[in-house]
């Protein structure tokens, strides 16, 4: 077993890094196109309140199975061995490994808006080697560097809303939408996808569950915690967005992906720096960058972090080398090396954003079977609460809402799930196979 060297400060620091990115600073922006204020600010709330039972369930996974290796671990004692397997792996090729990628492409590209002639692409490579030198080298450094990244990620998510409190309009805003919703509840329904986004991570510290003190009881109560500390914070910098932008100064959003994909480069292309430069002028836009560019080092680091001890899970379980286990008292170096060295060949031959579009419904099924675990514990004795289990249901009505949206707008992603099921199993049965070989 590892040391402990992760308290409950630390957990709901990784869930803080995890989810604040640039989601919060982009969604309203676009939003803005159809929805009212009010129905804007309540879309924030319906899906803080997802967010809150998707964690609540969660904890509950995590009280009832405290080990590390996230979802690879929990499906794998709770429904079924294959379906661990498969979740496992979207966590290496995809879950963890092209958004590090495309947050270092980001990073890189917001390097670049600070001190012009930079090259982004490097940048973010550079980035990734730091970071994952960190991570590798020891367990106390990787915790502390991590640590310390989130106490500034916090600060200057602090002083962005004293900022926003302090200088900017407090009345409740009275423009309109240029194209008003045709159908509000629909719509407001239908940015839930946008703000999923921007709440993903809350679920970070189950993967590193066997460095902390008390799993049990440190691992959900650093989800639960996170949570609503970022919903709140998410509802404060959204009324910062609209009762300080139009809609028209919310389109600087729409230049976002050219932006970070570097196909053109903007002054201003999220709701951070339109509201800095509209409050106190254009150098505190390029300071506003320097934020973003901060937000995604710590993004960053905190996938560097915990993605690899879902490899190294499987390694000690024989699914995957055993290289790339970790050893007693230190970090799964070969994991981390390998989650660096995957996000640098996706960084520089990949388009990362087609790659994350294609998998986003893996990653949201991988939740929500971890989720309907609990129903299967219920079943099986293990007395999981009825919260829980209500938070669940929630959930899973909601992943299951999504992804028959998913659907509709793109009938072939049920046909790529289904070849990614039927290969991942697959090998599944081979590895099985080759388990039961006789050395």
């Amino acid at each position: 077993m590892s040391p402990r060297t992760l308290g409950l400060k630390s957990g709901i620091g990784l869930v803080i890094a995890n989810m604040v990115g640039a989601g919060v600073f982009l969604s309203t922006g676009f939003m803005a196109q159809s929805l009212t204020p009010g129905q804007i600010l309540l879309a924030w709330v319906i899906g803080g309140v997802l967010a809150l039972c998707g964690a609540k369930a969660y904890a509950e996974v995590a009280r009832l199975v405290p080990e590390g290796g996230g979802e690879y671990r929990y499906l794998s004692s709770l429904m079924h061995p294959a379906l661990g397997y498969l979740a496992g792996w979207a966590s290496l090729l995809v879950g963890f490994s092209a958004p590090t990628a495309l947050d270092a492409l980001a990073a890189g590209a917001f390097a670049r808006a600070v001190v012009p002639g930079l090259d982004p692409r490097l940048v973010g490579a550079l980035l990734i080697i730091v970071l994952t030198g960190v991570h590798a080298l020891g367990l106390h450094l990787s915790a502390r560097v991590q640590n310390g990244l989130v106490v500034v990620k916090v600060l200057l998510l602090t002083a962005f809303v004293l900022v926003g409190l302090g200088f900017g309009s407090l009345s409740w805003p009275t423009w309109v939408p240029p194209s008003p919703a045709a159908a509000p509840v629909s719509e407001v329904l239908g940015s839930l996808f946008f703000i999923a986004f921007a709440f993903s991570g809350w679920n970070a510290a189950i993967y590193a569950a066997d460095e902390f003190e008390q799993p049990e009881r440190n691992v959900p109560r650093a989800m639960l915690i996170g949570c609503l500390a970022v919903g709140a914070l998410y509802l404060v910098v959204n009324f910062i967005f609209v009762a300080n932008l139009t809609p028209a100064q919310g389109t600087v959003v729409f230049q976002y992906d050219d932006f970070t994909s570097l196909k053109g480069q903007f002054d201003q292309v999220t709701l951070g720096q339109a509201v800095m430069a509209a409050l106190l002028g254009p150098v505190a836009a390029k300071v506003m960058s320097a934020v973003m560019l901060l937000l995604f080092i710590s993004a960053m680091s905190a996938m560097l972090m915990v993605g690899p001890r879902v490899y190294s899970a499987m390694a000690k379980d024989g699914f995957l080398p055993a290289v790339l286990a970790s050893k007693e008292g230190k970090p799964p170096t070969g994991a981390v090396l390998l989650q660096g060295a995957i996000a640098l060949l996706l960084l520089f031959t990949h388009d990362v954003r087609s790659v994350l579009s294609n998998v986003g419904a893996i990653l949201v099924l991988f939740a929500a079977l971890t989720v309907a675990g609990l129903f299967v514990a219920k079943a099986k004795g293990r007395n999981p609460s009825m919260v829980s289990l209500g938070c669940a249901a929630v959930y899973v009505l909601s992943a299951g809402w999504m992804f028959y949206e998913g659907f509709k707008r793109s009938p072939s992603l049920l046909g790529w799930i289904a070849v990614v099921a039927t290969l991942g199993l697959g090998a599944f049965a081979l590895t099985r196979r080759a388990q039961r070989r006789p050395a």
